[in-house]
């Protein structure tokens, strides 16, 4: 398989990983204590016993009468001393949060491990029986009452089976196996919503047609990680995988998917010669990957995408996943530990108007279930108005160095990214559609480009601000287990960040945030931008390696109508930009592909005032051009490539401009001005003209003003 070129993992997630303290020191009382560590595991078959049995993951209802692949609970237990900790995967689409409460009752009667101290979660086949009623589908009520047993049932069995064991941890790159499915829509080629709306500016699988994006809207998470637990004699007890991509798809139901083939797979693979009384179980948990997919819509025919069996997706995991288990060391005595906090969110539930028009959709059904969109959604906006709001449930689970978070919903990969670069422990793992089943949260930035993953319904109704909201509780919780405190995130500078820092700038953007709306001046003046509305954060940027150290990928903000603007007080007569621009619109689609940069004020450029982008299909398409005030708009000469990194330099030196592109000596433009800026000319914008009109496209990076004439182009291209 090809490599994805969307994004690589920081350095620390791109090796293996392994755990730490190897070995129990006689004269450490407390380790001596932590040295009562045990796990068991077991799996249980929950697939239904009663056809036909409905089936949630599609917008109508559905229903199977057969079982292609059993769907199963697995489970994990770990204890230490009085402490007991419980973890169940289920093969199922999702699991509503008061269906995993009554189980916990049920499971905590039954094994006396407190409620709060069990953690369920689904891994999101779409082809399993309805557990919760979500868009067209409602659940099964009689597979509901069935569940909670069997998933009680495992907890009990996995306790059962609890003795003295060691745990490790390994990560490796499983980048291959998974890219972006949510791509940004051109601003001229917006689609509608099921309201009836032209709001949609991002949709999953866009990037089919590469004439209606510009780019993907969000990062990937390639890590494949892994909890690997044994018997203190080194016998396999149970593994417990993640990965960060959504459903394979495409199977009759009943089917547990790829998570349920490579759990059976991996079990067999690395259980070797199985204790007849404790098989070995194998487990593969959901990563946050609500806008991920296994098509990489960066490359325009992937064929080895199009006609790839699961079969074969599943022993590429497997092979990685030996791969990693070979390196990982085991901690006998680890500190175990849990954490729980639930907190209450809104949902965005619809005006007066559009209740109205639910209403009107809604009554002549009856007791017949949608069968189109505009159906679904308009019922929808009633269960949310009846509803109001709703709990959700967060948990941190700690196990020496290594920490597990969990979400109730399909996160985005860039909240798995926020969790795991900010995490106190050295290893961490997210588990999502844990303790719940509240669908959809992006970041706030991503409602701003609607799309399906934000239309409100129970698969996608919480609030604007559930993920951040979720995020920090998360982070707390981890910070509660770990006894130590979150690591705020900081790309590392490299060789070519260094260059730009060693000229003292006047202001530096890195553009590396993992949310908005400050972009953090790093040259020390405290110069920080704002973002406004229409932008995206921490997608792949240039030379990687270069402005990051070692492999860490080195990263950018993905512009889709809004700016970042900025104030540097009074800019001498002479100074010079630096940015990495990285266009993403068909530079024939409209007058001027785009503005990246400009100086003035808002809504205002005047007479002076110099402002930066690429032609259009009004001219000099493709090439680099150079407004003034509103003087004619000039021209370079070479071809700036659509999706490819190019450095672009303009140097100021009092009113004669020149533009250099990737470094060269030559300038692609040079002009003089008629005069000066004026003062109040004080505010630059990046991703944008300071009038608002031709937003740019695509990515921006490593932006530096530099209070000089620069005539040495090359240093600031390495």
């Amino acid at each position: 398989m090809v490599a994805s070129p969307t994004t690589r993992l920081a350095a620390r997630f791109c090796g293996l990983l392994v755990c730490l303290n190897c070995s129990l020191s006689a004269v450490d009382a407390s380790r001596a204590q932590d040295a009562n560590f045990r796990a068991g595991a077991a799996v249980v078959d929950v697939s239904p016993i009663r056809f036909p049995v409905a089936v949630n993951g599609g917008m109508t209802a559905g229903s199977a009468w057969k079982i292609t692949s059993p769907v199963n609970a697995r489970a994990i237990v770990l204890a230490q001393n009085e402490l007991q900790v419980a973890m169940v995967v289920v093969d199922s689409c999702m699991l509503p949060r008061d269906l995993c409460d009554d189980i916990k009752a049920m499971a905590s009667k039954a094994t006396g491990i407190p409620a709060d101290r069990i953690m369920i979660s689904a891994t999101h086949t779409h082809s399993a029986p309805a557990a919760m009623s979500c868009l067209g589908t409602d659940a099964d009520p009689e597979y509901r009452g069935y569940l909670r047993i069997k998933v009680s049932e495992a907890i009990a069995a996995a306790q059962a089976n609890l003795e003295p064991a060691q745990i490790g941890f390994g990560s490796i790159d499983a980048a291959d196996y998974m890219a972006v499915r949510r791509w940004i829509r051109r601003p001229d080629r917006v689609a509608q919503d099921p309201f009836g709306n032209p709001t949609v500016r991002a949709n999953m699988h866009a990037g089919r047609v590469w004439e209606d994006v510009t780019g993907e809207s969000g990062p990937e998470d390639p890590e494949l990680s892994l909890i690997a637990l044994r018997s203190i004699d080194g016998h396999p007890i149970a593994l417990l995988a993640n990965l960060s991509m959504h459903y394979f798809s495409g199977f009759t139901p009943i089917n547990a998917d790829y998570f349920g083939l490579y759990s059976d797979a991996i079990a067999e693979r690395w259980g070797g010669e199985q204790r007849p009384d404790r098989p070995v179980v194998g487990i593969m948990s959901h990563g946050c990957s609500g806008d991920i997919w296994r098509m990489d819509y960066t490359k325009q025919t992937p064929p080895e995408f199009e006609t790839i069996k699961v079969e074969q997706y599943v022993e590429g995991l497997l092979g990685l996943t030996t791969e990693a288990l070979e390196r990982v060391q085991f901690d006998t005595a680890p500190k175990l530990s849990m954490a729980e906090t639930r907190m209450r969110l809104n949902y965005r539930v619809p005006d007066a108007q559009t209740l109205q028009w639910a209403r009107q959709i809604v009554e002549p059904l009856g007791d017949r279930l949608p069968t189109t969109t505009e159906e679904v959604y308009a019922r929808e906006q009633i269960f949310l108005h009846e509803a109001q709001s709703t709990e959700v449930v967060i948990q941190s689970i700690g196990i020496g160095e290594i920490g597990i978070a969990t979400t109730p919903n399909e996160t985005y990969a860039l909240t798995g990214l926020k969790l795991k670069l900010q995490s106190p422990f050295a290893h961490t793992m997210v588990i999502e559609l844990a303790n719940g089943g509240d669908g959809y949260i992006p970041p706030p930035e991503q409602h701003v480009l609607g799309g399906y993953n934000t239309w409100a319904a129970r698969s996608a109704g919480l609030e604007v601000t559930a993920e951040p909201k979720i995020a920090e509780a998360a982070l707390g919780l981890l910070e509660q287990t770990s006894g130590k405190s979150r690591r705020p995130f900081r790309q590392t500078t490299g060789t070519a960040a260094g260059v730009i820092s060693a000229r003292k700038p006047l202001g530096y953007w890195r553009m590396d945030e993992l949310a908005g709306p400050r972009a953090r001046d790093v040259s020390g003046h405290g110069h920080d931008g704002i973002y406004e509305s229409g932008v995206v954060f921490f997608l792949e940027g240039p030379r990687s390696g270069r402005f990051t150290t070692d492999s860490e990928v080195n990263r950018s903000a993905h512009f889709a109508g809004g700016r970042m603007r900025t104030r540097l007080g009074d800019l001498p007569d002479s100074y010079s930009v630096s940015l990495w621009v990285w266009n993403g619109m068909p530079t024939d689609g409209r007058p001027v592909t785009g503005w990246f940069y400009s100086r003035g004020a808002d809504y205002a450029r005047p007479a002076g005032a110099e402002q930066l982008g690429i032609g259009g299909s009004a001219g000099h398409t493709g090439k680099l051009i150079l407004q003034i005030g509103d003087e004619e708009v000039i021209g370079g000469n070479s071809e700036v490539p659509r999706w490819v990194w190019s450095q672009v330099l303009l140097v100021r030196d009092g009113r004669k401009l020149r533009v250099f592109l990737n470094g060269a000596a030559e300038p692609e433009i040079e002009t003089t001005a008629d005069a000066l800026p004026v003062d109040w000319a004080d505010e630059l914008f990046f991703g944008g003209s300071s009038r608002g009109d031709f937003s740019w496209e695509g990515r921006l990076d490593e932006i530096a003003v530099l209070p000089e004439a620069v005539t040495d182009p090359a240093m600031l291209s390495p």
